[in-house]
């Protein structure tokens, strides 16, 4: 197993794979290929998953489901600390009670949205996160402000660092700015790579760490790329992300679950269908995804 820059003291830190969901034709969780992807996964440089978040479509799933895709990747990655549950739901007990249920299953940290059913304020959100973490589990910020409308401003991550509720921020804001003022404000909260298309702009700004999609996909090249990114090696890294980036910035759109299934059922990993509302890929979209997906193949990533 390949996982060079996990940390066990830190167990966010790395490579955490957000991962897609294998369902049957019937739509149906195929658990015994979840189980093997989170093993391909581990297996070609990746340090961790992030089981139920948007790429698991944890919205979709019933309580059972949910808590049985915990079960099966912490069984997978035969080691809990490697497996960090999105645990986000509509009301801060709810959440609780999927930290709490990750905290028994062995996990080693949790992904947390902020309140997501309506736009919270700053005392609510400093309520909602001091709730989950008294899960006893370390709890990472999950920062999207594009659908959730709540925005974890670096002050706000510095609050909830301070209120010893988070230890540290997934950033999808884009906005990459936000590295250094993060650093400034809290400089002991973890910064991980939140959306793919900012992965060299944030590694290069101090990030420790990357919530992965297209890993999914190609886990090696990506590997590769973070390494290399992170250790400021641009002679390796640059060339990449170059190529890569008709991919990874698909991670970032409305689409970005079908997006990266489609990736993977084309280099001949079950990606597979999505449950609805999320409909497959069609036209332009369908065409510019294998398009970026068969010319990264043809370029020797994997």
């Amino acid at each position: 197993m390949t996982a060079t820059s996990w940390n066990t003291a830190r167990p966010w830190r790395g490579i955490m794979v957000a991962t897609t969901l294998p369902l049957r034709d019937d739509l149906s969780v195929d658990h015994d290929a979840y189980a093997a992807h989170v093993r391909w996964l581990l297996d070609n440089g990746c340090d961790g998953v992030v089981p139920n978040g948007s790429l698991g479509e944890y919205q979709t799933l019933t309580d059972e489901e949910r808590a049985r895709v915990v079960r099966t990747a912490v069984e997978a990655a035969g080691d809990g600390a490697r497996v960090m549950p999105g645990v986000a739901a509509y009301g801060s007990a709810e959440a609780r009670r999927w930290a709490e249920q990750a905290a028994e299953a062995g996990c080693g940290s949790v992904l947390l949205l902020p309140p997501n059913g309506y736009r919270a304020d700053e005392r609510a959100v400093r309520a909602h996160y001091a709730d989950v973490a008294r899960a006893g589990i370390p709890v990472v910020a999950y920062n999207n402000p594009i659908d959730t409308k709540v925005d974890l401003t670096p002050a706000l991550l510095a609050a909830l660092h301070r209120d010893g509720s988070v230890v540290a921020v997934k950033e999808f804001s884009g906005d990459v700015r936000r590295a250094y003022e993060i650093a400034e404000l809290a400089p002991e909260l973890d910064l991980l790579i939140g959306a793919d298309d900012v992965l060299l702009e944030l590694a290069t700004a101090g990030a420790v760490g990357w919530i992965a999609g297209y890993p999914n996909a190609l886990p090696a090249t990506c590997a590769e790329l973070y390494r290399a990114a992170v250790a400021g090696d641009m002679e390796t890294a640059r060339p990449l992300y170059t190529s890569l980036h008709p991919l990874l910035r698909w991670d970032s759109k409305t689409e970005f679950v079908q997006a990266i299934k489609l990736s993977m059922d084309i280099v001949g990993r079950p990606g597979g269908p999505t449950r609805p509302p999320r409909l497959p890929l069609t036209g332009e979209a369908e065409a510019l995804v294998r398009a970026a997906t068969e010319k990264a193949v043809a370029d020797g990533h994997h």
